[in-house]
């Protein structure tokens, strides 16, 4: 860490400091009612819905190979038996529909005309890559898109979503300026040969510019069991101050890793982001005695081990319908938690207001500008003065990032809060 860095302490406000204490965020969780392990709700949701319902939707793909995360759903519908069988949501029963989106753009506007059929008043969460087939049937019927997992543009450029963390976009920011400050020299990143993965260079590229160090750019195909080349490749000379990042996705990642373990390198330093390595990548490769064992990854949000995520695990453990199955570590889980967590602050902020809980009402309050903080994340705000000055993301308003490292076989902090890599994003200067 750099001697220019803030030092660990607790500020009132963030908006305009490089990090956000996590202890803030821990303490904000423990005042805060944790997501419906405190809220009010009647009898497990079912297919039944009378007029006092409010009725919500989550998408995911399943049985459908590496995209599937079933997780997602499967959390949806543990947060609704909780929410109702503590009494429901400000008095009113939560009614949780889950839809397999199958990975295709039919699928996954096929999930958008059922939320809008339903009536639903939110998306909430959900994992699609075809934001351009889903997104304009939620516009058309007025039905906000809360937190979903950002893989797509239009999750990050359409006036009706709400995204609660930065996307691919801030953590592979966030992964160079990990880098530099580590002392990395040259940085290869292996990432997908895709139009996605083209993106992903310019936003890299953003954030290792300051230090004037070197890019390799290693396309790698999305499937494949043997990825020797392209580890070869990014590991080149194997010369120290060599750092190699993946953005591949957790599959090929782990594939990937079974590469570059065998080709033993001495001095490359790896790097990657959350989505791509998570504490089960971590577990299924070894753990401490694996090529993962004290690498920089970069995240949304805190190590599954931190407090904040006490309410997730409750949940989780209190759901004898086979919940327990769920991944807590898995980001996709962790951005449903988050986004669950803005709709019930929304919804208790409405009924404080005297006003009922809809589509028109939820969009009206996250556009006013009022920070949601739920204690997970810095406060969210989608006013107009918070967008990023960006023609193609000015949604994305969450842009702090975590440092992490694996120590020990976990995933553990690498330094305290947040950092902040908006200047990176929007093609700007370091802080002073």
């Amino acid at each position: 860490m750099t001697s220019r860095r803030d030092s660990f302490r607790a500020r009132p406000t963030i908006a305009r400091r490089r990090r956000r204490p996590i202890a803030a965020a821990v303490t904000a969780a423990a005042l805060l009612p944790t997501l419906f392990s405190a809220s009010a709700c009647g009898g497990p949701a079912d297919a039944s819905t009378n007029a006092d319902d409010l009725t919500v939707m989550t998408w995911a793909p399943s049985g459908t190979g590496s995209a599937d995360r079933p997780g997602m759903t499967a959390l949806a519908d543990s947060i609704g038996r909780d929410v109702n069988l503590k009494g429901g949501l400000n008095g009113h029963k939560l009614h949780v529909i889950t839809c397999n989106e199958h990975n295709t753009a039919d699928g996954a506007k096929a999930c958008a005309q059922q939320a809008v059929d339903a009536g639903a008043a939110a998306v909430i969460g959900s994992y699609s890559q075809w934001g351009d087939a889903f997104m304009p049937v939620l516009e058309r019927a007025g039905i906000p898109l809360i937190g979903g997992y950002g893989l797509s543009q239009p999750e990050f450029s359409s006036p009706l979503s709400y995204p609660v963390d930065g996307g691919m976009p801030a953590l592979i920011a966030g992964s160079g300026r990990q880098l530099v400050e580590a002392g990395c020299r040259s940085v290869a990143l292996i990432r997908p040969d895709t139009p996605a993965g083209d993106s992903l260079l310019g936003y890299l590229g953003n954030a290792l510019k300051p230090a004037g160090m070197k890019l390799l750019d290693v396309k790698a195909p999305e499937q494949s069991s043997d990825y020797t080349a392209v580890a070869r490749k990014a590991i080149g000379r194997d010369e120290p101050g060599n750092c190699v990042t993946s953005a591949m996705a957790a599959e090929p990642t782990g594939n990937l890793l079974d590469a570059y373990r065998r080709l033993t390198p001495k001095n490359t330093r790896i790097a990657s982001v959350i989505g791509s390595v998570q504490q089960s990548v971590v577990d299924s490769t070894g753990g401490d005695s694996g090529p993962l064992a004290g690498a920089f990854v970069t995240s949304w949000y805190p190590p599954e081990s931190a407090r904040i995520w006490d309410g997730l695990r409750s949940v989780v453990r209190s759901d004898t319908t086979g919940a327990n199955s769920i991944d807590v570590s898995d980001p996709g889980v962790q951005t449903t938690w988050v986004a669950y967590e803005v709709f019930r602050v929304v919804s208790e902020k409405l009924a404080a207001a005297g006003k009922p809980v809809s589509s028109k009402t939820v969009t009206a309050l996250l556009d006013s500008g009022e920070g949601i903080d739920v204690g997970l994340t810095p406060p969210l705000n989608w006013g107009t003065t918070n967008m990023l000055p960006s023609t193609e993301s000015p949604r994305l308003v969450n842009t702090w990032i975590t440092y992490q490292v694996v120590r020990n076989g976990r995933m553990t902090p690498q330094q305290p809060g947040f950092v902040d890599v908006r200047w990176v994003l929007t093609g700007g200067r370091p802080p002073a």
